[in-house]
């Protein structure tokens, strides 16, 4: 799936990034802290430009709304920045954007395999399995606690990195770059090694398919 993704993406004349939609019932608690945890959390390894990272909601209870006060002052508290976001809905047009969606919960997976016509490009994903777990998320709106769904939301994204790392995709997608013959996207040269390097990497890739 993976290399018909970057295949895709090749063809479009620029290789995007990972693409990650963290998803909960409302978008202002459990999914709004892991896109600041987990972007927080790449920044600090160098690895921004590898991602896209958003976040949604599969109810519309919270349309329009920034994330809860709960999430703020736990971010603030362990001295993580907040990324700004207003709640939305998840649609369609994400599933064919974003390579990873991750729910929460049991409930955010039935809903988002209702929503998106039963993941037929196996998309969806539950966070914590990939910290070797099938427990939930659990919504500190009804729990009030933000410090254990944070300790959660943490273990995700270690383990969600620590996926990836194994998965070997920093070393296939070393960059972002642009096809050859055209500007690269760090100097704005024709050619830099940067852009050699992706572009081998892709090619190594499609050979391997």
């Amino acid at each position: 799936m993976l290399q018909m993704a970057a295949k895709k993406r090749l063809l479009k004349g620029v290789y995007m990034s990972i693409r990650v939609l963290f998803i909960c019932h409302g978008n202002i608690c459990r999914s709004t802290l892991a896109q600041s945890v987990f972007t927080h959390k790449v920044a600090s390894q160098g690895l921004s430009a590898h991602f896209l990272i958003d976040s949604a909601a599969t109810s519309t209870e919270e349309i329009g709304n920034p994330p809860h006060r709960g999430t703020v002052n736990k971010l603030r508290k362990v001295g993580i920045p907040l990324v700004p976001h207003r709640a939305r809905q998840v649609t369609w047009a994400d599933y064919e954007k974003f390579d990873y969606i991750i729910g929460m919960d049991s409930a955010n997976i039935r809903n988002l395999n209702r929503m998106l016509k039963g993941d037929p490009e196996g998309k969806i994903y539950k966070f914590l399995t990939f910290a070797g777990s099938d427990r939930d998320i659990a919504d500190p709106w009804y729990t009030g606690d933000f410090d254990a769904t944070y300790e959660d939301v943490l273990e995700g994204c270690v383990g969600f990195l620590a996926y990836l790392k194994e998965q070997g995709q920093f070393d296939e997608y070393p960059f972002q770059v642009k096809m050859e013959g055209t500007d690269c996207f760090c100097c704005n040269l024709s050619v830099c090694w940067r852009n050699i390097r992706a572009i081998r990497g892709l090619k190594n890739i499609f050979s391997r398919a």
